[in-house]
């Protein structure tokens, strides 16, 4: 007895050996050099995301914003040269517009300081009691 409908050959160079489907060529040493190179800069991107915020990169931008403050600040300084007095209980001084401002600025800035200054105090103080002061259970 014959087989009447004989199946065709199976080309065995380009079957997966195991039979789950088919062969994937082998990737070339350009596509190999590629990839290690993408896997390195992703790499590379990972090791920047995790050093990105620090409290270096923090203070620098802070310097910069800092520098470019005083610089806006200097150029308003020049132009408003126009004297004026200034009294104060029983004080009386003749200052350039510009510089009286910045001095009402910077006192300003010493006034929060201050009271920032005496609530961490507080907050401080607060804590150290609550540390040393027996627990209810």
């Amino acid at each position: 007895m014959t087989n009447p409908d004989p199946q065709p050959p199976v080309d065995q160079t380009s079957a997966d050996p195991l039979g789950t489907g088919p062969a994937t060529p082998e990737p070339s040493s350009a596509e190999v050099d590629r990839q290690a190179l993408l896997d390195e800069r992703n790499a590379l991107r990972t090791k920047v995301k995790k050093v990105e915020h620090t409290r270096t990169r923090a203070t620098f931008m802070g310097l910069v914003i800092g520098a470019v403050i005083t610089i806006l600040l200097l150029i308003f300084i020049v132009q408003n040269m126009d004297s004026q007095r200034i009294n104060l209980f029983l004080w009386e001084v003749n200052l350039p517009l510009g510089v009286s401002l910045l001095i009402a600025a910077i006192a300003g800035a010493l006034i929060i300081a201050l009271v920032g200054g005496l609530r961490m105090f507080q907050m401080n103080r607060a804590l150290k009691k609550a540390k040393t002061s027996p627990r209810v259970s």
